[in-house]
């Protein structure tokens, strides 16, 4: 079930039986009962959701508790496949997307993003050490809403997140 939203249907299970259990939901989604715990108390967070996908744990660390202390809900992934999935599971607000990741890069996973209409609205920073112009001009082809190169400031990194989710609420 890793590719199907798993939020929108515990809420389509819920929905149909307000008195169901997570055992009944894990048992109906042929998933583990933390996996059904956790999407609830995501769903129920009501702060925005930043997705921050790199495989260097120093820089998503740092950048995780800085953007906690901003007040986000801050999810992680480590691929991009791993990215894939936790869109689909998280559904987050803003995604900083490295694009030197395992598995299929960040160019990849905006293109497979922004091509599916359920969430081709969710922007996109890439954050990247691949400061050349032509992957620049790639990255904003695909989709992404903002590249930034590494090493990056952090007061101007979390402006642009600011900027990019106020232009959502327009």
């Amino acid at each position: 079930m890793q590719a199907e939203n798993i939020g929108g249907k515990i809420l389509s299970l819920m929905e149909a039986n307000p008195g169901i259990t997570v055992k009944e939901i894990a048992d109906q989604l042929l998933i583990p009962e933390d996996q059904v715990e956790s999407t609830l108390a995501s769903m129920s967070d009501t702060r925005q959701k930043v997705l921050i996908v790199d495989d260097e744990m120093d820089a998503l660390m740092s950048l995780k508790v800085a953007l906690e202390a901003e007040g986000y809900n801050v999810a992680e992934a480590k691929d991009g496949h791993e990215a894939i999935d936790k869109v689909n599971s998280e559904i987050p607000d803003v995604i900083l997307l490295d694009l030197m990741i395992p598995g299929i890069d960040g160019f990849e996973v905006c293109r497979q993003l922004k091509s599916d209409s359920m969430y081709s609205h969710i922007p996109i920073i890439m954050l990247t050490a691949r400061g050349e112009i032509d992957d620049k001009v790639e990255g904003i082809e695909l989709g992404a809403d903002d590249y930034v190169t590494k090493p990056f400031n952090l007061k101007e990194l979390k402006a642009r997140v600011k900027m990019v989710l106020r232009r959502q609420e327009v």
